[in-house]
């Protein structure tokens, strides 16, 4: 067997970013957290941003950390983050402003805009993209709505990972599956969509699309002798969307599987060759974004733990610093079934006072309202398991047959509440890990680069023998069962 290959992941989430060392050898994987920073929005006069120049300083910090760590023999790091957030750089490559963020309000009613230029029916056939606010096709329109002096002066739009793969090479590309998140890509041909964007008005800014796989080239020079070393790295482009790199890292053994990427946001799907669009797609609001080893992440977008977390910062905000545990225990000895939400329903997409939001909806739709916090979080969890079930469901439909088990993956699956509820909900055997999932699908793609691996299916096989699983069986359905038509009656 060959010598060990290291390599550093960069995973950035919407609340927290982390540098994960993984080392291959002797066909397993094993990773270590190298360095851990937050990720949190700065509000601005109104808005909501990222702080783009900090999340590249925490990046070139993890590196020197590694290398301080006795690791300067890495061969390759690449980032992956979440979708549709992008920066704008003008003719001399500087940037023009923080990224916004999805949630900002910029594009409060910018779907109307665009349906009246683009019928509905007419992009989701052009696209087959879920309809969302946050997409980057809505950002983009909010920008000529209400910026245009900034986007007559942009030469180029780079989505997150793609915008800090430039400032570490100079490089300006747009790596597949993160492209396929802006509503603006022809899915079967996977190139820019050149005719929707002449409709909507839209300058070109948009660089090539590459695979996932592909070097980008050397750190900069200017990276290199800031950090003291790094000269023979190379920067990857992996699956560059977090789900897509989640995706890869899913242990299955054979094709008969629905996942779901579980954490701020909870991706649930399919994986499939070729991208699903038509009328019972598009009503039952599915998406194909682009996967690993030119695969389609066939999924519904879902609000996930968010609810959870912003209850959780309400409650430190009044004083009351609760870790997720202690959270979780509290919901397991809540009465069940008092109420239900819909996760996605839109009160809940901003931040804010979540507890408040979760008790007027459920006051707004006559049912008994939760007061204490296991009450609330309870609530939320089994409103979750429920509507992986409605998910699940309507995927079956879709693909015309049974999916025989559902693997969770992400940090999500550290709520064993929530999974052992998704058991009961769905009737189907859940696997739930890694909980480092997307790290892992990224160091992978690179492990794949650096000839370790040739398949993504070596990829699942190498996850599977490098990483514990745990399996939740079925054990409650009938209690959900009974409750089934009630939560269906509040989806909005």
């Amino acid at each position: 067997m060959g010598a060990p290959v290291k390599m550093l992941a960069f995973d950035l989430g919407a609340s927290s970013g982390r540098a994960m060392l993984g080392i291959y050898e002797k066909g397993r994987l094993s990773i270590e957290e190298i360095h851990r920073f937050p990720n949190e929005p700065v509000s601005l006069r109104g808005h909501h941003y990222w702080d783009i120049l900090r999340l590249f300083h925490e990046i070139k910090l993890g590196l020197r950390k590694a290398f301080n760590g006795g690791h300067k023999d890495i061969v390759s790091i690449a980032i992956d983050t979440w979708g549709v957030d992008f920066g704008l750089l003008d003719k001399n490559g500087d940037l023009l402003g923080n990224p916004y963020h999805y949630r900002d309000s910029r594009t409060d009613g910018m779907m109307e805009k665009v349906f009246e230029l683009i019928p509905p029916e007419d992009l989701y056939a052009q696209t087959g993209i879920q309809f969302m606010k946050l997409n980057t096709i809505f950002q983009l329109f909010a920008v000529k709505q209400f910026q245009e002096h900034i986007l007559k002066e942009t030469r180029a739009m780079l989505l997150v990972p793609d915008l800090l793969n430039y400032f570490l090479t100079g490089r300006m590309a747009s790596e597949y599956t993160i492209a396929s998140t802006t509503q603006l890509l022809d899915p079967v041909k996977r190139i820019w969509n050149w005719d929707l964007i002449d409709k909507l008005g839209l300058p070109n800014i948009f660089t090539d699309i590459i695979p996932p796989g592909t070097v980008l080239g050397p750190l900069l020079p200017e990276v290199v002798e800031e950090l003291g070393g790094g000269e023979d790295i190379s920067v990857v482009a992996v699956g560059s969307h977090d789900t897509a790199s989640a995706v890869a890292s899913v242990p299955a053994s054979s094709k008969d599987f629905a996942y779901i990427s579980s954490g701020t946001w909870s991706l649930m799907g399919v994986e499939i060759d070729q991208p699903i669009i038509n009328l019972e797609s598009a009503s039952l609001s599915f998406t194909n974004e682009g996967g690993v080893a030119n695969r389609i992440r066939f999924l519904k977008n879902i609000m996930g733990l968010w609810l959870v977390q912003e209850c959780r910062r309400q409650w430190q905000r009044e004083g009351e610093d609760l870790s997720f545990g202690q959270l979780a225990e509290l919901a397991k000895e809540a009465k069940p079934f008092r109420a239900f939400v819909d996760p996605d329903h839109e009160s809940f997409v901003a931040p804010g006072d979540m507890p408040a939001r979760i008790q007027d909806f459920c006051r707004n739709t006559n049912q008994p309202v939760p007061e204490t916090k296991g009450e609330i979080i309870r609530c939320i969890t089994e409103s979750l398991a429920l509507k992986y079930r409605v998910t699940m469901e309507s995927l079956e439909q879709i693909l015309g047959r049974e999916l025989s088990v559902l693997h969770i993956v992400g940090g999500g699956i550290q709520d064993e509440l929530l999974c052992q509820f998704t058991a009961d909900a769905t009737g189907k055997r859940v696997l739930a890990g890694p909980v480092e999932a997307t790290s892992i699908g990224n160091l992978m793609v690179q492990a794949m680069v650096a000839g370790q691996v040739g398949s993504l299916e070596e990829i699942r096989a190498c996850v599977a023998r490098s990483f514990p699983q745990k399996e939740y069986i079925p054990q409650n359905t009938e209690a959900f069962d009974g409750q089934y038509q009630r939560f269906k009656e509040l989806l909005s």
